[in-house]
């Protein structure tokens, strides 16, 4: 140890290290007494929509009132973080993005979220195919919201598939009322019009050929018919059959699919009247 003080080369090193710490440090003790000068306390957020979206359900107001205690301190100790989860947690307001605007403010771009549908525990469905929590009669100031249900996590799959089927029977001048996905992953519509569609599951012929045969036939059926179906079941591989809606608990109790058979019509289970079976082939 003798031998450092001996050493220019070591003692110089040294002195420069104790020189560069003290620097560092009295920059530090520096720069955290500026950040506490009043010119640095928040004073104004800026709330807008993101870009490409609008604000239909919040106000930049109403935003600011409800988060107003919940954001302070200083444009540098500000946790930006924070601050977006506190946003986020506002009803109707599905993301948040938050930046600091020197020398004193925030600004904050909000996206809404939009509602497509009612899902089966109450809660609404965005067009993202999320679950969010909001005022009911909020949701449905344009309408109705159609009803969709599902298991657990299906809530994207459903929200798609309703979205699929809504643009398949437009042109039948019909909106989709709700869509099901049973635990064993078949499909029922329910259309405004009243009518039932079993569409079964996603295996051998797929759904979407199925209703789209169907969007394709069924105006011929009714002018036959001259009437309007109950349950239509389309899960047939080569038709569909027309039910009372007495068969309908029964039927979507039963999700497997019905094998081929000749057309004709069949006694139905007990208590229901006869349907009718419309072979395609």
């Amino acid at each position: 140890m003798s031998g450092l003080w001996h050493d220019p080369r070591a003692m110089n090193a040294l002195a420069n290290a104790l020189l560069a710490a003290t620097l560092l440090a009295a920059l530090a003790a520096a720069s955290w007494w500026v950040s506490q000068r009043p010119l640095f306390t928040l004073t104004h957020v800026r709330i807008a929509a993101a870009q490409g979206n609008e604000l239909q359900r919040v106000s930049p107001a109403q935003l600011r009132s409800a988060v107003a205690r919940e954001i302070g301190g200083n444009f540098f100790a500000v946790k930006l973080d924070a601050v977006r989860s506190v946003f986020e947690s506002v009803p109707w307001v599905r993301r948040a993005g938050v930046r600091r605007v020197w020398p004193d403010g925030l600004e904050v771009s909000i996206e809404e979220h939009r509602a497509l549908a009612l899902w089966g525990d109450g809660r609404i469905v965005n067009t993202f195919g999320e679950l969010f929590v909001a005022n009911l009669a909020e949701a449905e100031e344009d309408g109705p919201l159609p009803q969709l249900s599902g298991p657990d996590g299906t809530e994207r799959q459903v929200a798609r598939r309703y979205g699929e089927l809504r643009e398949a029977v437009a042109e039948l001048d019909v909106q989709p009322e709700s869509v099901s996905l049973s635990a064993r992953h078949a499909w029922t519509l329910r259309l405004d019009d009243g009518t039932t569609l079993l569409l079964g599951r996603d295996q051998g012929i797929p759904v979407e050929r199925r209703i789209r045969r169907w969007v394709e036939t069924w105006p011929l059926v009714v002018a036959t018919l001259n009437r309007r179906a109950q349950v239509v079941d389309l899960r047939y591989p080569n038709g569909f059959a027309i039910h009372s809606l007495a068969r309908l608990d029964a039927d979507e109790a039963d999700d497997e699919e019905p094998e081929s058979a000749t057309p004709a019509a069949y006694a139905p289970r007990s208590g229901a009247r006869a349907a009718r079976r419309h072979d395609l082939r």
